[in-house]
């Protein structure tokens, strides 16, 4: 746990809480996208594209259903789940918070 500065009235607070409590502003730094999920997602559903439209990469995402029928996507995605569950969260915030 950390302290982050509020880049509304630059109040030092916790980086878990969800907002500001001096000015109510949002928190900046907290994960649009769970771990978890999107590597359930590809392991699962990657075949069609989900965890890419989970992540984001919404180009990727309908390249997938396109070419779903091939099951070349589902070999793929099985691949980016094991890549995504064992990549550090420090990592997959790196990659895909952005």
């Amino acid at each position: 746990m950390a302290l982050i500065t509020c880049r509304s009235c630059n109040y030092q607070f916790s980086d878990q809480a969800k907002l500001c409590p001096k000015c109510g502003h949002p928190n900046h730094f907290l994960p649009k996208h769970n771990k978890t999920i999107a590597g359930f997602l590809a392991l699962l559903l990657g075949g069609l594209g989900l965890h890419k439209h989970y992540l984001g990469q919404v180009f990727w995402g309908v390249f997938y259903m396109v070419f779903c029928w091939t099951f070349i996507p589902a070999i793929i995605s099985f691949f980016e789940a094991i890549s995504i569950f064992s990549m550090s969260e420090e990592n997959f915030r790196n990659t895909y918070e952005k």
